[in-house]
């Protein structure tokens, strides 16, 4: 069974990785589309910083939720903050036009413990009694 090769709106990786975030834009949805063209210089700005820390192998950490995934973006692992955290992103072809936020949790599935002494009617009497 051969791999199949993974694209985004027909376009490969090789071939999104080529083209401007302009013409990507050209590519997503309407909403999508007017929040790249919108934060353009931002995106553009964070590409350059993610390019120059990974050639001095640093970690990318960002508090920038609300950035687009952008083909520029593909192979890269970016910690992104959820609050308490940098939680490892790595940007993948399924990430693009997703915002950096989606991959990283803000909050956490709550497991209750067994209920304590007074938290119910019948332990509230096996507290009270003596003896």
């Amino acid at each position: 069974m051969a791999i199949r090769d993974l694209t985004y709106r027909g376009k490969t990786i090789d071939e999104l990785k080529q083209i401007d975030t302009r013409e990507f834009a050209k590519l997503t949805k309407s909403r999508t589309r007017r929040t790249i063209l919108r934060q353009f210089a931002e995106i553009e700005k964070f590409v350059i910083k993610c390019r120059k820390k990974t050639e001095k192998k640093k970690l990318i950490k960002t508090h920038l939720r609300h950035l687009v995934v952008v083909p520029k973006m593909i192979d890269y692992t970016i910690m992104v903050y959820n609050g308490k955290q940098f939680v490892p992103v790595k940007i993948g072809i399924e990430m693009l036009g997703h915002r950096l936020g989606e991959f990283s949790v803000t909050r956490n599935k709550v497991a209750h413990g067994a209920a304590g002494i007074g938290a119910t009617k019948s332990s509230m009497a096996k507290a009270t009694r003596k003896g």
